[in-house]
């Protein structure tokens, strides 16, 4: 036992009146397997399956993200207490660099504010569709500072919180398991628009992916400067893979406006050149 206390007593460092003996690296060691079991434990009661069927999955990540900050916090500030280092003078002593760490660092304190808003108000979820910039992505995982997300052509992306927190957003998963889309074309004038109509209508009903006990419906939209402008409005239950589905349709669109010699105008313009009279 003595020997024993001699090696816990045993200096490593020592900085003034600073030391380092091996008895607080064990400490510390000590509270990070424990932090470690401890979050262990609660994340596998978290995640059992008969849990996630009261709780949705993107909720229990997000509780267990929240519990999991708070306990590494709370460890960090335990480990450096047993290593000697007294964490309320260290706050006190480094307020003023903290200020201007603060200030050099405020984007980055506002994405991690945003993660927090976004693990506590679950607004946005795991594997929700969302629209950020005219970008469908579908998120993964959702990260204190940053949360990371597959696009459309399968690329992982970084996405700052406050990105998500501060912009608009669109998300696809909070609505019902159909959404309304709609491609416009425009044609020609004079073509009948009855038929261009019926065509669209076809069109769009012809495609799997779209719902056919929904309605479909086409509209003449607006008189354009050279065209008739059409649009067609329908509903699906695809959402990640809507710009596959809306290129298929354009597709069959433009086959049957060429079967039916109906012709999709390109913008022109008349420029008129006025000669100036000649001078004697």
């Amino acid at each position: 036992m003595e020997l024993l206390n001699k090696f816990l007593e045993f200096e490593l460092l020592s900085i003034g009146k600073y030391n380092l003996k091996v008895v607080g690296l064990v400490i510390a060691v000590l509270i990070i397997m424990v932090t470690r079991f401890i979050l262990w434990l609660i994340k596998k009661s978290m995640f059992r399956r008969r849990n996630l069927e009261h709780f949705n999955e993107g909720n229990t990540y997000s509780l267990y993200q929240i519990i999991k900050y708070i306990f590494w916090v709370i460890a960090f500030g335990f480990i450096l207490e047993s290593l000697g280092v007294k964490v309320t003078l260290l706050i006190a002593g480094s307020a003023a660099l903290l200020v201007g760490i603060g200030l050099g660092l405020q984007q980055t304190f506002n994405d991690i504010i945003s993660g927090i808003i976004l693990l506590s108000e679950r607004s946005i979820r795991i594997s929700d569709v969302l629209e950020i910039d005219g970008d469908i992505v579908k998120i993964q995982e959702i990260g204190l500072r940053t949360s990371k997300g597959l696009n459309t052509d399968d690329i992982s992306i970084i996405i700052p919180n406050s990105l998500i927190t501060t912009n608009k957003v669109i998300n696809w998963s909070h609505q019902s398991n159909l959404n309304r889309f709609r491609i416009d074309v425009g044609v020609s004038y004079g073509t009948d628009v009855e038929f261009v109509i019926k065509i669209l209508e076809e069109s769009a009903k012809g495609h799997p992916d779209v719902d056919n006990t929904k309605l479909v419906e086409a509209r003449l939209k607006n008189f354009g400067n050279s065209s008739l402008d059409f649009q067609v409005l329908f509903y699906s239950s695809t959402i990640f893979g809507s710009d596959r589905m809306k290129s298929d349709i354009r597709r069959i669109i433009n086959s049957k406006f060429i079967e039916h010699n109906i012709n999709i105008p390109f913008p022109q313009m008349d420029v008129h050149i006025k000669s100036s009279p000649k001078v004697d």
